[in-house]
């Protein structure tokens, strides 16, 4: 069970943000999860809500945003959702590819908390950083802070 590793990480990164930010309770964890990624949704939530805790995060929610399997037809020279991860054929022209550019991700991309005295939230990366979203192939958890 990987799920419990990868949320000890998730929170900890999750815990060292907020500490920088000054967040004392977190509330929510926002986190990109590809299809393909090897992780099961189900598990990292149970996971999540057994590593918070005692810790600021007690409490908090992990939102999970599924990421769908995007590859590039070499025939269409196009990207292309997958309707399903297999086969990984393009859903328009049918030529098979093994170009994945989305569907990999185990990205934490947000927090939301409380500071002292109000609501924070923070979408956890720079500009740099959404630029190349489009360009990311994920594939483990990226620490998308500024």
């Amino acid at each position: 069970m990987h799920e419990l590793s990868i949320a000890y990480s998730l929170v900890e990164l999750a815990l060292e943000e907020s500490e920088k930010r000054g967040v004392r309770q977190l509330r929510a964890v926002y986190l990109k999860l590809g299809v393909l990624s090897g992780v099961i949704k189900e598990s990292l939530q149970f996971c999540f809500d057994v590593v918070v805790q005692g810790t600021p995060a007690e409490g908090a929610e992990l939102i999970v945003e599924d990421v769908p399997v995007v590859v590039y037809c070499p025939e269409c020279q196009e990207e292309r959702a997958l309707p399903e991860p297999l086969p990984m054929r393009c859903p328009v022209c049918g030529t098979r590819t093994a170009e994945v550019l989305h569907g990999r991700e185990v990205e934490l991309y947000g927090l939301e908390g409380e500071e002292g005295d109000g609501k924070y939230a923070s979408d956890c990366r720079d500009q740099t950083e959404r630029a190349q979203e489009e360009r990311s192939f994920g594939g483990g958890i990226t620490r998308a802070f500024p």
